[in-house]
C-alpha cells in the first residue's frame, strides 16, 4: 500500500525536493540554479493545489501526472488523425474523401495511378458495372420542375443544391461565396430559418426561403407570423421556392436557441429581432397544429408568395405522423410542392 501512495505522488515527491534543492543552492549562490528551483516551485504548488481540490479524482489521487490524461485527451482527435486513422476509414469522411474535395477545389489533378487503396470485396462497397453496350447520354441539365396543379409560377429546379444553414450559423463571408456557387452554377440556395439577409441577395443566386418555428424575416414583434412581411419577402423574383420547416437533425423536435452575444445587429435585421437578445426557435409552430393546418398554412403561403412553390422538411421520427399528413393530403385536396426529408444524425444546433 505505501508503495502504491509514493508512486501516485512520486511526481510530487520529486518536485518538492527540487525546489528545496533549487532553492538552497540558490541561497548558496550557486548560478543558473533558478531555472530548476521556479519550475519546480510552481508543479509543487500545483501538486499541492490537485491534492486538496475535490472535484477530479484523478487529479487528486495522481497530482500532477493526472494533467497528462486531460492533456492526451484533449490531442486525442489529432494524434488519431495525423498517426493513428488510415486513409480509407473514419466518420463521417475519411482522409481521401477529404483529400478529393481539397484537390478539386485547388483545380487539382484528383486521380490516383496503379490501382486502389479502397476493399473492393468489402460488404457494402457499391460500384457502377461494366456494359459491352453502353448507350449513349442524352443532353440533359439534370432540372426537375417543382410546382403542383395549383402553383402558377413553377421552379425547375437543379438535382445539385446548397441545403440549409442560416446567416448567423454561418459567416457573411460564407454566404456570399454559397450564393455565388448558386448563382454561377444554376442551382438553388437554401437561406435556413435565419431569414434573407443581404448577403443571400448581393450575388443573385436562387434562393429557397426557409421558414421555421420562429418565423425569421416575417414575424411580428410578438414572434407570430406577419403575413404582410412575408408577402413582401417572398415576391422579390430570387427567392423562387418556400420551405416550411417542421423539423431539422440539429434540432430533434426540442427548438434551439441562438444566444444573445450571438445576435449581431445585421443577424438581428434579416430575422427581425433584437439584437444582443437571445434569439429563440420554438420547438413548435404557433400558425398550425395539426397535419391539416399545416397543409392551409402551405396553401396560404401559396398564395401569399404569388403562385411559388411551398413546401415542408423534416425528419421522419413516428411514422404514423407522416402517414398523417398523407390522410389530411387526400382529405382537404391540399398538397405540398416538395417535401424535404432531413437527416436524422444531429448537428450544432446553437
Amino acid at each position: 500500500m505505501n508503495l502504491r501512495i509514493g508512486s501516485r505522488f512520486s511526481a510530487l515527491y520529486i518536485c518538492a525536493t527540487l525546489t528545496l534543492a533549487g532553492f538552497a543552492m540558490l541561497a548558496s549562490g550557486m548560478p543558473h540554479v533558478e531555472w530548476i528551483a521556479w519550475p519546480a516551485l510552481a508543479l509543487t504548488l500545483l501538486g499541492v493545489r490537485d491534492l486538496l481540490q475535490t472535484r477530479h479524482s484523478i487529479r487528486r489521487n495522481y497530482p500532477i501526472l493526472g494533467h497528462l490524461r486531460f492533456f492526451f485527451e484533449f490531442i486525442r482527435p489529432e494524434l488519431r488523425q495525423y498517426i493513428v486513422e488510415s486513409d480509407t476509414e473514419a466518420r463521417p469522411f475519411s482522409r481521401n474523401q477529404r483529400s478529393v474535395v481539397y484537390q478539386r477545389a485547388k483545380g487539382e489533378l484528383d486521380k490516383v495511378p496503379f490501382g486502389t487503396q479502397l476493399d473492393l470485396y468489402e460488404a457494402g462497397n457499391e460500384w457502377i458495372t461494366h456494359s459491352m453496350a453502353p448507350a449513349p447520354v442524352q443532353p440533359h441539365d439534370f432540372r426537375v420542375p417543382v410546382g403542383g396543379p395549383a402553383c402558377s409560377l413553377p421552379y425547375p429546379a437543379s438535382v445539385f443544391n446548397i441545403s440549409a444553414l442560416s446567416f448567423g450559423a454561418l459567416s457573411a463571408n460564407a454566404i456570399l461565396a454559397l450564393n455565388r456557387g448558386a448563382h454561377d452554377g444554376r442551382f438553388a440556395h437554401d437561406t435556413g430559418e435565419g431569414g434573407i439577409s443581404r448577403y443571400h441577395r448581393q450575388n443573385g443566386g436562387d434562393l429557397i426561403w426557409e421558414v421555421g418555428s420562429g418565423y425569421f424575416g416575417c414575424r411580428t414583434p410578438e414572434g407570430r407570423f406577419d403575413a404582410q412581411r412575408f408577402a413582401e419577402e417572398a415576391r422579390r423574383p430570387q427567392v423562387k421556392m418556400v420551405e416550411i420547416k417542421l423539423s431539422q437533425g440539429a434540432k430533434p423536435g426540442h427548438g434551439g436557441v441562438l444566444p444573445g452575444a450571438k445576435v449581431s445587429p445585421e443577424i438581428a435585421r434579416a430575422r427581425g429581432v433584437p439584437a444582443r437578445v437571445d434569439c429563440i426557435s420554438p420547438a413548435v409552430h404557433s400558425e398550425f397544429s395539426t397535419p391539416v393546418g399545416l397543409l392551409e398554412f402551405v396553401a396560404r403561403l401559396r398564395e401569399l408568395s404569388g403562385g411559388k412553390p411551398v413546401g415542408f422538411k423534416l425528419c421522419v421520427g413516428h411514422p404514423w405522423e407522416l402517414f398523417a399528413i398523407t390522410k389530411a393530403m387526400l382529405a382537404t385536396g391540399i398538397t405540398p410542392d416538395f417535401i424535404v426529408i432531413d437527416g436524422a444524425e444531429g448537428g450544432t444546433g446553437a
